[in-house]
């Protein structure tokens, strides 16, 4: 048997998933990655996007909205700003977030612009997806 990783996602609301899986990828805030198990341990911040992961041929999506990943040792943890499985994101709660990121970027300022913008490349993305 390969090895497994450890791999739990906790949001504020509850703890998502917990368990041994093959590989999670994670939309970085500085492009995506993926960890198996034994990956090289660092911390990544999270943009909006989808985490898929993957176990025994199984895919399994979850949207994040922001976040922290990281990766250690005996595993990974993502702590979740905000964080659905896929399956329960309806298409018209993804426009009505781009609509409400689309107002706010534009009466956003400095580095707020880029953030705002990276939100809505990721939720334009997810939206794709469904």
């Amino acid at each position: 048997m390969a090895d497994k990783l450890q791999f739990s996602l906790v949001s504020p609301e509850a703890e998502l998933f917990s368990g041994l899986v093959d590989q999670v990828d994670v939309p970085g805030s500085e492009g995506d990655f993926g960890v198996f198990a034994d990956h090289a341990p660092f911390m990544a911040a999270i943009r909006t996007g989808a985490i898929t992961v993957f176990n025994d041929g199984v895919e399994t999506k979850y949207m994040i909205q922001g976040g922290f990943a990281d990766v250690m040792p005996s595993g990974l943890t993502i702590l979740a700003e905000q964080c659905t499985p896929m399956s329960d994101v309806k298409p018209e709660t993804i426009t009505d977030e781009i609509t409400k990121a689309e107002a706010d970027l534009a009466s956003a300022e400095g580095d707020a612009t880029l953030d705002i913008a990276q939100h809505i490349d990721g939720l334009k993305q997810l939206q794709e997806s469904l």
